[in-house]
């Protein structure tokens, strides 16, 4: 049988062009996270199975690729359940694998921890335009922060990576889980309703106020409450006076620091920035991640058509590994889409290094040889970018392809020349 050519399907083989980018991308978001204070770590590909499956990724939890037992801990032929014979998994985000990290080694860790984090995870998710089953993600956190600081600070390192990379008028749509629960509440709907009533809300941007309202109504909620409810966002502006809003309409229901929390996020990071960007107070924004417990974020791009990037504030996580309940926000940065949308731009990396190529003859003597190979030194030891390449016969035309790599400046080398060089 003839083996296989392509990548499996939802995985894709990287072409150097592409990589070119990626890693400019790759060194640009280390540079600028570093310029905010966020220390480089690393974690393990796979995950205890336990973790990965403890209600905290929501529907992430479904798209898992589970790793069977190795070895003489696989006893197939005994095998009743799929704890029988699955015990990890790859990571499905890196989140989950942070929070195990920081509560194996919070002791070794400054407080607060400002974690910078990249690395590969997968999802056995339906491929699509900017979505794969193997991708990059880009996450920073800070744990150990429970002030709105954190929150203000990783939206700015965000939007000032995105303005590096020639990105203008995107917007960062902000929320907080506990207006969520406060405008629920305040319509009458039930605590134990809330994930149904969230869950139909964020198709809001896809089927408006009257398919949400239809939705609920199918679910069996009474009229009143869903007229109540949907009525507060007819009168909601999307910016600072609609946090105000909220805050004097839910008095009773919404703790008046939440909102004040978020004004003080709007109006810090609209004064702070440095990107092309605006801030826009979105009371839909849910966010699928069951751990989020406060501030919730997205970025939002027009040319996408959706979101690049999202994250929010976790305090209960690392507690289901501690015991011991610790403040922690992230934000994470679409990598696979923020790239994607680079290629398509034909974005080119800014630099002022020259290439340059030499075109060898073939069978050179040794003595041109060493010539060309310590003239090559001299000009990288200049700062420039060289290429040895042997002569092909269609030299236009390979001169032609080096040009399209950026080797704008080519020596001819041959055997009876060279000591002309």
């Amino acid at each position: 049988m003839a083996l296989k050519k392509k990548p499996v399907t939802g995985m894709k083989d990287m072409l150097p062009d592409e990589m070119e980018v990626r890693d400019y991308v790759i060194g640009l978001i280390k540079e600028t996270y570093k310029d905010f204070g966020f220390s480089s770590m690393e974690t393990p590909c796979m995950e205890h199975i336990e973790n990965l499956c403890s209600k905290s990724g929501g529907d992430n939890e479904k798209l898992i690729f589970k790793i069977l037992k190795r070895g003489e801990k696989l006893k197939l032929e005994s095998a009743e359940t799929e704890a029988d014979v699955v015990d990890g998994g790859l990571r499905y985000d890196l989140t989950v694998p942070l929070c195990r990290y920081y509560s194996n080694n919070a002791n070794e860790l400054p407080s607060p921890f400002k974690a910078l984090q990249m690395g590969n995870v997968w999802r056995a998710d339906r491929p699509q335009r900017g979505r794969f089953r193997q991708f990059m993600q880009c996450d920073i956190d800070i744990l150990g922060e429970p002030d709105n600081l954190a929150e203000i600070e990783l939206i700015l390192a965000t939007t000032t990576l995105l303005g590096k990379l020639d990105f203008h008028n995107f917007t960062i749509r902000i929320n907080d889980r506990k207006i969520l629960k406060a405008m629920a509440a305040y319509s009458g709907f039930a605590e134990s309703d809330y994930d149904t009533v969230f869950i139909i809300l964020d198709k809001m941007d896809k089927i408006g106020l009257d398919g949400v309202a239809a939705e609920l109504e199918e679910n069996g909620y009474a009229k009143e409450s869903i007229e109540k409810y949907l009525e507060l966002f007819k009168e909601i502006s999307n910016d600072i006076e609609g946090v105000r809003y909220l805050k004097e309409k839910l008095d009773g229901f919404l703790d008046p620091q939440t909102a004040d929390g978020l004004e003080l996020i709007i109006s810090s990071v609209d004064s702070a920035k440095e990107a092309d960007f605006r801030m826009f107070f979105d009371p839909t924004l849910v966010r699928g991640m069951s751990y989020y417990t406060g501030t919730i974020f997205e970025i939002s791009m027009d040319e996408f058509g959706g979101s690049v990037g999202g994250g929010g504030r976790y305090d209960e996580m690392i507690g289901k590994f501690t015991g011991q309940n610790t403040p922690a926000v992230g934000f994470s940065i679409g990598f696979e889409r923020i790239v994607m949308l680079l290629l398509e731009r034909g974005y080119e990396i800014p630099t002022n290094k020259v290439k340059k190529a030499f075109l060898i003859e073939k069978n050179m003597p040794k003595e041109g040889m060493l010539k060309v190979l310590n003239m090559a030194k001299e000009e990288r030891s200049a700062g420039k970018q060289v290429m040895i390449v042997n002569m092909k016969k269609n030299k236009k035309f390979q001169k032609e392809q080096l040009a399209a790599q950026g080797y704008t400046d080519v020596t001819d080398c041959y055997r009876d020349s060279i000591d002309q060089l």
